[in-house]
């Protein structure tokens, strides 16, 4: 009984490869490996994707193993950095995200989002970090990694709710002895460095009875801005303004820009979009006109704010990570373990100073003296014009008071900086053990609390910077460079702080053991029964001012807070039919089923089930397939999440489109007729929107097919060859109508064009127009839509490893060294998302795009690769990455043309390593990634400003995420080295 337990229960939550890995350097075959293992000890194993121990390691769903050399190999200290290499990852949230950013690194599987991706630790969740329920890989361990699991395909009857994409699981080994070491890394420019130390110590006592092992770590990155590369110092733009690439970058400026916009009475004034400004020798405050053309919005270099440099390219970073598990026998076969974790991880983003805009009231009387006679004479006479007209018409008036549309960069007060400190910690108990010679149990008890303290600077406070204008305070200087006096920018600044509290519990307990056999030299049948319980809470905390909404500068916002929970059984069961008594090597049946009884009352009761099938006709060949039926619920942001403001990037069509139907359409949602593809109405590339939560959602339901082939063919020893179809799609998927505001705007006004159609719902009444028919403000429409949208992702990943010995070394007696390579790759066949289920004729192909419609670029194939040779103490490993090329998704597969670069041509990336082991106790390491120096290119411009080099297509101008790139997906350190150290004793 206690041989059983002891390689079964004390095993359970571990990983192992299936009949494929990824593990590049010294890699065995997997398969083999395991089953020697278990045919010696009579062992079992507990494979990610099952809760069923067993002693062969294959399964029928497609499981992708890295394991620790990779980490060690690839000379990072980060989890995000090797995880977002995997073929079957898209970018998420990483350490060059700044705006967007929140200084997390977030897991993103296919592409499906962070939130539909389950992350687990020894096979168990783990903590996450705000009200979307997402774990941040900074919590996790790298250095005590000893390998990660993927799963493809929702796995919800297994672990419940948020696998849809997948599962990936992250285990943690048990040290014995004592490990220390430190890492250095470094750019071949000299910045950007990043250095960390660790240590561990692990023991058993009691006669072996229990084992313990406690780590700690300290890791320190600095920041580097985007102004110390070339390829990002300027924001580049223009392209959906018509117009080529040049230095582009924001229109409100530090020399400040008034644009009156129109009134009732708009005839009678200056024409809509009339702006003044000051730009050295021109603009209010000069008494000359900014724009030579009245009317003109148009972009153009030297007219400008270039907000670039000073925006982070790689965010700084200080973490401290302590913890420790460990397991006694208390009794024979029966133990009791525990996990405790403790992160405090600091991670600061840096903006441009705040870009104030808005409607804001311009008293005459106490501004005109900053302004020379001829522009207070243009003002005065607007003012004149409004008053005779309101008079006339017998509406209210306030002379002396004009008001505008303002934008103005407050560089005096420098840059905004937040500072996001998060503390996080989880602790787990548990015991585990033999029921009897066939029957185990498992239980345990989990809580994780994450509390993040977010404190802000360089905000403007919008109340104060009215009454600055307004005459109802001492008055303020915003018509020029500088003109900010420090006493002036102290009246208006604010000081903003929130906060955000995420806590998670769960519950849990397992039966699982086996039945028999069926003979015909079949294992026994396995099976496991259990009931779960979980817990989800989570609060937003803004203060006074951020929720008031009078912050300028990041993004206000209400209070959220909500918690639900979710009572679940579950059972598991494993058939094997034939063994190889009956003339085939193999024949397996599996299913699992959950019931999931949610406290949401739009979700209530659900139930998810999987099926799948192992068939190996002979040893060499294995064929596989899975059908499982996933479910998300909503995350408590998408449920109780306050409305908040923000500014996404998006562009009005009726700015400068034509064509009856659109103009039809423009004017019936409150633009004026002579405005419509005027290019007056939209001032900024930014339009303000509101979002927030809707209680009212329910759950994601998703059902996800693989099938594949693995090969291991015994006239090749050390080969294993993998190929599996994938295919998951997601209905009443949640999300923002459209899948954004540029989207949505797109759907209604550029395809649909009738305001009174359901896919012009948020249009009608949820957006907020000026008088002369500028966007104010538009309701995101999440608040409108809930479960509206599909998504689809269909391909085929597959692996190769392979590892045999060469006859020729240079340090060994032996005179043969080791060989191994190993090929991760994915062919990505769809990647579409329906933004309006109810019709399915508006699809987003996004599948080898990228853009303003697809985000993050999804190349149609992606690989990473390995070559190792180990030649005694000395290991030297070279990796390649690959991307295909992309193309721009508004190339008109989605939507209409667009102007700028239309494709990113293929990418591959060289790293280098070399590992040698001074003994048996030290093992030292260097290497250098990206060899090439690989980097978007640097743009060259002409005397007007325009781009003349982007040969290499990777300058994207305003049709990008941040950096004129997506610095998530594509290297913008160039050569960086680094040296570590491991010591064991």
């Amino acid at each position: 009984m206690s041989n059983r337990f002891n390689k079964a229960a004390l095993m359970a939550g571990t990983i192992m490869a299936g009949a494929m890995i990824a593990t590049p350097a010294m890699a065995q075959d997997a398969g083999a490996t395991a089953d020697a293992a278990a045919d010696a000890d009579d062992g079992f194993i507990v494979v990610t994707g099952s809760r069923i121990a067993k002693r062969n390691v294959d399964t029928a769903a497609p499981v992708a193993v890295v394991g620790a050399e990779e980490f060690e190999l690839s000379g990072t200290v980060n989890v995000e950095n090797v995880i977002n290499t995997l073929p079957q990852v898209v970018p998420g949230t990483t350490s060059f995200s700044n705006n967007p950013g929140n200084g997390t690194a977030t897991l993103n599987l296919r592409g499906l989002g962070s939130q539909r991706t389950l992350v687990l630790v020894n096979g168990r969740r783990w903590m996450s970090y705000d009200t979307a329920q997402i774990v941040d890989l900074n919590t996790i361990p790298s250095f005590l990694l000893d390998s990660v699991d993927v799963v493809t395909g929702g796995a919800s009857a297994v672990y419940g709710s948020d696998a849809l994409a997948g599962v990936v699981n992250f285990r943690l080994k048990n040290v014995d002895g004592i490990e220390m070491g430190g890492q250095y890394s470094i750019t071949e420019r000299g910045d950007a460095a990043r250095y960390n130390v660790h240590g561990a110590i692990g023991t058993s006592f009691d006669d072996g009875r229990g084992s313990a092992t406690v780590y700690a770590e300290y890791y320190n990155r600095d920041s580097l801005f985007q102004g110390d590369r070339g390829f990002s110092n300027f924001a580049l733009g223009g392209e959906t303004d018509g117009d080529q690439q040049y230095q582009f970058g924001s229109s409100t400026l530090p020399n400040g820009v008034l644009r009156y916009l129109g009134g009732a009475n708009s005839n009678t004034n200056l024409p809509a979009g009339t702006e003044f400004g000051n730009a050295g020798t021109r603009g209010f405050g000069t008494g000359v006109v900014f724009d030579s053309t009245p009317g003109d919005f148009r972009r153009r270099a030297g007219d400008l704010y270039n907000y670039a440099p000073v925006n982070y390219l790689q965010l700084p970073q200080e973490r401290y990570l302590m913890g420790g598990y460990a397991d006694y026998e208390f009794s024979d076969g029966h133990e009791f373990y525990t996990e405790i974790s403790f992160v405090n991880n600091r991670v600061a983003q840096e903006l441009a100073a705040t870009p104030v805009t808005g409607n804001f009231n311009i008293d005459l009387a106490s501004q005109g003296g900053f302004l020379v006679a001829s522009d207070l004479a243009q003002l005065t006479s607007i003012d004149a014009a409004e008053t005779a007209q309101n008079l006339a018409d017998g509406t209210t008036d306030d002379p002396g008071v004009v008001n505008f549309f303002v934008q103005r960069r407050t560089i005096e007060a420098s840059r905004r900086n937040s500072l996001d400190e998060r503390s996080a910690f989880r602790v787990l108990g548990g015991v585990r053990g033999a029921i009897s010679d066939n029957l185990n149990y498992d239980a345990y008890y989990m809580f994780s609390r994450t509390r993040n303290s977010n404190i802000q600077a360089g905000n403007i406070s919008r109340s104060a910077f009215q009454a600055g204008l307004d005459g109802s305070a001492n008055p303020i200087n915003i018509f020029g460079l500088n003109t900010l006096t420090p006493a002036m920018f102290s009246q208006i600044a604010i000081a903003a702080q929130n906060s955000d509290i995420s806590s998670m519990q769960v519950a849990s307990g397992a039966i699982s053991g086996f039945l028999g056999n069926l003979g015909m030299g079949a294992d026994d049948i396995g099976f496991a029964v259990g009931a779960e319980y979980r817990k989800v809470a989570s609060q937003f905390i803004p203060d006074t001012a951020l929720s008031s909404g009078d912050v300028i500068g990041f993004n206000a916002g209400l209070p959220t807070e909500g918690s639900y929970d979710v009572k679940e059984v579950f059972a598991e069961l494993n058939i094997p039919i034939l063994g190889s008594d009956s003339g085939i090597e193999r024949l397996e049946l599996t299913g699992a089923a959950r019931y999931s009884d949610y406290s949401l009352a739009a979700v209530g009761g659900v139930w998810t089930y999987a099926g799948g099938i192992e068939f190996a006709p002979v040893r060499d060949v294995m064929f596989r397939a899975q059908y499982q039926r996933a479910v998300r619920a909503p995350n408590v942001g998408e449920l109780f999440g306050g409305r908040a403001i923000g500014f996404p990037p998006a562009t009005d069509p009726c700015n400068l489109g034509t064509g009856a139907a659109l103009v039809a359409t423009c004017v019936a949602s409150g633009v004026p007729v002579g405005e419509v593809g005027a290019g007056n109405i939209q001032p900024n590339g930014q339009i303000p929107a509101t979002f927030g939560g809707f209680d009212g959602l329910g759950e994601e339901t998703s059902d996800s097919f693989t099938v594949g082939v693995v090969l291991q063919p015994q006239f090749i020893p050390g080969l294993t060859i993998t190929a599996d179809y994938f295919n998951i799609s997601i209905d009443d998927s949640i999300s923002v109508f459209g899948g954004g505001l540029n989207n949505a705007l797109d759907l209604c006004f550029n395809q649909v064009q009738d305001i009174n159609d359901p896919i012009c719902s948020p249009f009608q009444g949820g957006i907020a127009r000026a008088p002369g028919g500028a966007i104010t403000t538009a309701v995101n429409p999440l608040i409108l839509g809930a479960n509206i949208a599909n998504q689809e992702v269909s391909g085929v990943d597959v692996e190769v490893n392979y590892g045999t010995t060469l006859p020729f070394s240079l340090l060994t007696d032996t005179g043969e060294q080791e060989f191994n390579v190993s090929f991760l790759g994915t062919w990505t066949d769809k990647s579409n998302f329906t933004p309006v289920q109810s019709d399915a004729t508006k699809v987003n192909v996004c599948a080898g795009q990228f853009g303003t419609t697809c985000g993050e670029p999804i190349p149609k194939y992606k690989w990473t690769s390995r070559f190792t040779f180990v030649d005694g103490p000395l290991t030297t490993s070279l990796r390649w990455r690959h991307l295909s090329g992309v193309r721009d998704d508004n190339d008109g597969t989605n939507f209409a043309d667009f102007n700028g670069v239309e494709r990113l041509n293929a990418y591959d990336l060289l790293d280098l390593t070399f590992s040698f082991e001074v003994n048996e106790n030290v093992t030292f390491a260097v290497g250098v990634d990206n060899v090439f120096d690989t980097l978007p290119q640097t743009p060259t411009f002409d005397a007007a400003g325009n781009v003349t080099s982007t040969n290499n297509g990777t300058l994207l101008g305003d049709n990008q995420e941040q950096a004129n790139t997506y610095p998530s997906t594509y290297n913008v350190l160039g050569r960086d080295f680094f040296a570590s150290v491991n010591v064991k004793f």
